[in-house]
């Protein structure tokens, strides 16, 4: 058997024949709703009254005080060397990071040089270029961040 279906302009009539029924009968589907939620189904459909202030109520959109950022350089665990602002916990640069090689861990600072995408700025690659490829020991990266810190600030 074959149904042919085409289109025509309006709903179709088992769509209207079913809106008219649910039409008839809205005040027993309420009836039925409310009774299964407690109530809360025409609770839902009642507008809800505008929220007002009371009190006095002050909202200053401004940003936060700003300080001067308090450079110190970190060694994280997975081996990266980063300039941070101690103030904030946020990153300023990243220095370069710290290598397993044949000879032992060794310090690669952040240059093109060295296959890095972000490279430092060039005054802190002149500044950090004596400490590029220096061997790092399992104790030293505390002394790595002092000779970072030391070739970065002591100028």
């Amino acid at each position: 058997m074959v149904e042919i279906i085409s289109k025509r302009d309006g709903p179709h009539r088992q769509d209207a024949q079913m809106r008219r029924v649910l039409e008839q009968n809205r005040a027993t589907i309420t009836r039925i709703a409310d009774h299964l939620s407690n109530g809360a189904y025409t609770a839902s459909r009642t507008p809800k009254p505008e929220p007002r202030a009371e009190g006095l109520i002050i909202h200053v959109g401004a940003s936060p005080q700003v300080s001067a950022p308090a450079p110190a350089i970190r060694v994280s665990l997975n081996g990266r060397v980063v300039m941070v602002d101690d103030n904030t916990g946020r990153q300023m640069h990243h220095l370069g990071d710290i290598r397993a090689g044949a000879g032992g861990d060794r310090f690669v600072l952040a240059t093109k040089s060295n296959g890095y995408f972000a490279p430092v700025d060039d005054e802190i690659a002149r500044a950090l270029q004596e400490l590029d490829g220096a061997p790092v020991h399992t104790d030293g990266e505390d002394r790595l961040a002092e000779a970072v810190r030391d070739a970065l600030f002591a100028r």
